[in-house]
C-alpha cells in the first residue's frame, strides 16, 4: 500500500476552502492509502506566535482533523513537535540543502518582503517540510499550486543525499486536488480563499455559526447581469459559488445551471448558504464534543506512539548513513 503524508499548519480557524480542497479528500484516500496527517506546529513558529493561541490551535485544528471523518483506526493523525525525529531529520537536510535554492523559494520572498528581520527559520523551514515527507517515505504528497515548489525542493533533497550518502528515501510525488477543488475568495475570486485574509468577509470557517455563513455568501462578489453559468474568465465570482455548490451537493455543475435558469443570484445564494450550513452542521457538532474530550487525547497520544515508530527508523537509517553517534561494539 502507498503511503500518503499532509500536513497543515494550526494558524487559524480552518476554512470552506481547505476542508473542500484538501480535507474532505483526505476522509477519501484514508480508505486506499497508508496516510499520516500531521499538524505541523514547528512550522507556525518560523513567524511570531502566542504560546496559548497556538496550543489552543492544535488542539482545534486535530479535532477538525477527527470531525470532518478522519478515522484513526485507518489514518495516523499526530502533532510534528511530539515526534522528535523531525526537527532531527530538518537539521540533518539543512546541512544537505543550499543557501542559494532556500533564497529562491517564493514563499520566503513573499514574506520577507519589506521587513527589516526575518528569523531564520523562515529561510530553512523547506528542509523541515522534506523531513516531515521524507521521514515516512511517502509516495504521494497532496499540495496545492502554492506547495509545488517545496515538493521540488523535497524531491530534489532526497535524490542529493540518496547519491551522496546512501539509498533511503522514497522520491516523492505531488499529488494535484481534484479539478474544481480549489476554493477562491468570496470577496476577490481571483485569490484563493485564505484564513489570513484580513477581510472576513472572504473566507467561509468550518465554525462560523448558520447567520455568518449566509451573510458571507449573499455578500459574495458576483457581476452584474445576474445569470447563474460557469465561466471562469468572464463570472469568476459566480463560477466560485457554482463549485462549492457542486462539490459539496455532488452535483455537475451543469444541472445546478440549468436548476437556476432564469433566476437570479438572490435565490442561488440563498440556496447555496443552506447547502453549506446543513454541510457544515455535522462537522460542528462532532467538532465541540471533542475539543476538550480525553478522547482526542487518546486519539492525538496512540497517533505520537505511531508516527515516532515509523519516524524514528527513517532517522536511525539518516543517521547511520552520515556517521552520526557512536558505533555499537
Amino acid at each position: 500500500m502507498q503511503t500518503i503524508f499532509s500536513g497543515i499548519q494550526p494558524s487559524g480557524t480552518i476554512t470552506l476552502g481547505n476542508y473542500i480542497g484538501a480535507l474532505k479528500q483526505f476522509t477519501e484516500l484514508q480508505d486506499d492509502y497508508n496516510c499520516f496527517f500531521c499538524i505541523v506546529d514547528q512550522h507556525a513558529i518560523t513567524v511570531p506566535q502566542d504560546r496559548l493561541k497556538l496550543r489552543q490551535n492544535i488542539r482545534n485544528l486535530a479535532a477538525l482533523y477527527i470531525a470532518v471523518g478522519i478515522d484513526p483506526e485507518k489514518a495516523t493523525l499526530f502533532i510534528q513537535s511530539e515526534v522528535p525525529a523531525h526537527a532531527q531529520a530538518g537539521w540533518m537536510l539543512q546541512c544537505v540543502a543550499y543557501i542559494g535554492e532556500l533564497e529562491r523559494m517564493t514563499q520566503f520572498k513573499d514574506k520577507s518582503a519589506g521587513k527589516e528581520a526575518v528569523s531564520a527559520g523562515l529561510l530553512t523551514y523547506p528542509p523541515l517540510m522534506a523531513a516531515d515527507i521524507l521521514l515516512y517515505n511517502a509516495n504521494l504528497v497532496p499540495v496545492g499550486d502554492d506547495q509545488k515548489q517545496h515538493l521540488e525542493l523535497t524531491r530534489d533533497l532526497a535524490e542529493r543525499f540518496n547519491r551522496k550518502y546512501n539509498d533511503i528515501f522514497t522520491i516523492p510525488e505531488v499529488r494535484i486536488p481534484k479539478a474544481g477543488a480549489r476554493v477562491m475568495s468570496l470577496q476577490d475570486p481571483t485569490k484563493k480563499m485564505s484564513k489570513s485574509d484580513p477581510n472576513t468577509k472572504a473566507f467561509i470557517s468550518l465554525l462560523d455559526d448558520p447567520k455568518q455563513i449566509e451573510k458571507k455568501i449573499k455578500s459574495a462578489v458576483t457581476d452584474s447581469d445576474g445569470i447563474v453559468k460557469f465561466d471562469k474568465e468572464l463570472k469568476p465570482g459566480v463560477s466560485n459559488l457554482l463549485s462549492i455548490y457542486s462539490v459539496l451537493e455532488q452535483l455537475p455543475i451543469e444541472e445546478i445551471e440549468q436548476r437556476y435558469e432564469g433566476k437570479g443570484y438572490g435565490e442561488f445564494k440563498a440556496d447555496l448558504a443552506e447547502v453549506v450550513i446543513r454541510h457544515l452542521e455535522p462537522i460542528q457538532q462532532r467538532y465541540y464534543e471533542l475539543v476538550e474530550s480525553e478522547e482526542l487525547d487518546r486519539i492525538l497520544d496512540e497517533g505520537a506512539a505511531k508516527a515516532n515508530q515509523t519516524a524514528g527508523k527513517t532517522l536511525k537509517k539518516m543517521e547511520n548513513a552520515m556517521g552520526l553517534g557512536r558505533k555499537r561494539k
